[in-house]
């Protein structure tokens, strides 16, 4: 049995059973001195005092006030628009910087934290899931009861589609490629085996490439633009936050892949780039659905 602190703090006793026998230890603790702070043992991380989510805040305020003033073509709205985008650019620098470090440099991420910072990437998966889902919701809407300003039929008659077998197919094979070669890195890294994780990791960021070089040619030619009803709407909301998303997507395969050359990864520990691997695979997905229902079957006559 451990007995509780004296009210006076002066000493601490613990008290144990053994044979029958109570055995007495006593620590003085000193009367004068003041009880500052109490150290304990866990396995969370508590973050030290940072400025990024205050300067983060404010470079979002200073973006969307200094886009609404832009586009009232009021007098320095671009300049702050500007200074807020690069202000959460800057943010987005330092912040993951001082992340990095804690959990390579400061060994701050322990497996606990990493449980939390998986459950934090899949709901943020989800979140992403829900804002495709509703340019699907649109599009389905606007598909299955056509109205009659659209002229009663899907694809609008005025509508010239884009071939399915043509960039859209190719760029689905570069993709889903992409997404073989980064489950590639993945189990590279899992067994130690380095050169391979940099190799399959230089070969998705060459097939994001391209893919996102294709899309671009296929916005360039495409025979409609996103004011010619609700299908071009929905299809450049749709492909072209789809095409943002695997930018993002690239950006965070060529950190993790600097992050490997610099040995920041272990072969328990490699959560940076197992979030960008989660982030990359819902990318594929998404591009299945757009390239089933957009591409496919909702441009086809």
């Amino acid at each position: 049995m451990i007995s509780f602190l004296k009210k006076n703090l002066h000493f601490l006793s613990f008290v144990t059973e053994k044979r029958g026998q109570s055995i007495i230890l006593t620590k003085s603790i000193f009367a004068n001195e003041q009880f500052k702070h109490l150290k304990t043992r866990h396995s969370w991380h508590l973050v030290d005092p940072s400025p990024w989510p205050l300067t983060a805040s404010l470079g979002a305020f200073f973006m969307t006030s200094g886009g609404v003033l832009y586009m009232h073509k009021y007098i320095g709205g671009g300049q702050l628009l500007i200074t807020g985008f690069i202000t959460i650019l800057y943010v987005m620098y330092t912040w993951w910087r001082d992340i990095v470090r804690e959990a390579t440099l400061e060994e701050q991420h322990t497996f606990a934290v990493q449980r939390g910072l998986r459950l934090g990437m899949i709901l943020f998966i989800v979140s992403e899931i829900m804002f495709f889902f509703a340019f699907f919701w649109a599009f389905f809407h606007s598909s299955l009861s056509p109205v009659f300003n659209l002229g009663g039929t899907w694809p609008p008659t005025a509508i010239q589609t884009i071939q399915t077998s043509g960039i859209p197919l190719t760029n689905t094979f570069f993709l889903l490629s992409s997404g073989a070669t980064v489950t590639w890195a993945h189990h590279a890294i899992i067994i130690g085996a380095k050169k391979q994780a940099i190799v399959s990791l230089i070969l998705t960021l060459i097939l994001a490439s391209i893919f996102t070089f294709f899309q671009g040619v296929e916005y360039f030619d495409a025979p409609f633009t996103i004011t010619d009803s609700v299908f071009g709407s929905c299809f450049y909301l749709a492909t072209g936050f789809h095409g943002f998303h695997v930018f993002i997507g690239t950006i965070t395969l060529l950190v993790s892949l600097i992050r490997i050359v610099f040995n920041h990864f272990t072969t328990t520990h490699h959560f940076g780039f197992e979030s960008a691997a989660w982030y990359w695979h819902f990318v594929d997905v998404v591009w299945l659905f757009l390239f089933i229902t957009i591409y496919w079957w909702g441009g086809a006559h």
